[in-house]
């Protein structure tokens, strides 16, 4: 129990600003408010330094991935669907669920390899798995796939450990928070759904 104390009085002032700005990050995209992607720039790039600083090079890339997937998912929600519509939520079939499990599988364990080989990362191949979901992830939501949320749910969770381990605490209660936060997704989104779905028929 003391441990446990003792970790959450570790917080550092860049690492509790940047988990702030996350949760306010996943709670806007939920709304699918397009003030997610402000947000979730400004999280990233705390988030950058965090990481590189701890040797997490995996996690690192991915922060800078996520500036630049965060800028074109801003642009994308704000031109909207075809012929400038809103972008409405849409749901993958089970070959493209195929594909996007697979390639984070494979990409898992080629960069979880050479960074173990060659990195001195403490978690290479929980690095590299959370990484690369958060990559196909990120995009399935710049895209409004409803499933990405069921994505999220698993590396969240993963999330929690690896920044536990990591000894950011603050982070470890993002990623719980944002553990919830992906049920919360899914049920608004797939209602969403459903009301565009029967508009469309109706």
């Amino acid at each position: 129990m003391e441990t446990l104390f003792g970790e959450l009085g570790n917080w550092s002032l860049v690492e509790a600003v940047a988990a702030v700005l996350g949760v306010a990050y996943v709670v806007l995209a939920a709304r699918q408010n397009i003030w997610c992607w402000p947000c979730a720039i400004a999280s990233t790039g705390l988030y950058f330094g965090v990481f590189f600083e701890l040797a997490l090079y995996q996690q690192a890339a991915l922060q800078l991935f996520y500036i630049g997937l965060s800028v074109y998912g801003w642009r994308k929600w704000r031109s909207g669907g075809e012929k400038s519509t809103p972008l409405c939520v849409a749901s993958f079939r089970a070959p493209q669920h195929f594909i996007a499990i697979a390639l984070i599988v494979v990409l898992t364990v080629v960069t979880g390899w050479l960074t173990s080989r060659y990195t001195r990362t403490p978690m290479p191949y929980l690095d590299a798995f959370t990484a690369w979901g958060g990559v196909i992830t990120s995009w399935m939501m710049a895209r409004k796939v409803l499933e990405n949320w069921l994505y999220w749910f698993v590396v969240d969770s993963l999330m929690v450990v690896l920044s536990w381990r990591a000894h950011l605490p603050a982070t470890a209660l993002l990623f719980a928070i944002y553990v919830g936060m992906a049920i919360v997704g899914y049920t608004s989104w797939r209602r969403s759904q459903a009301t565009q779905s029967a508009i469309a028929t109706g």
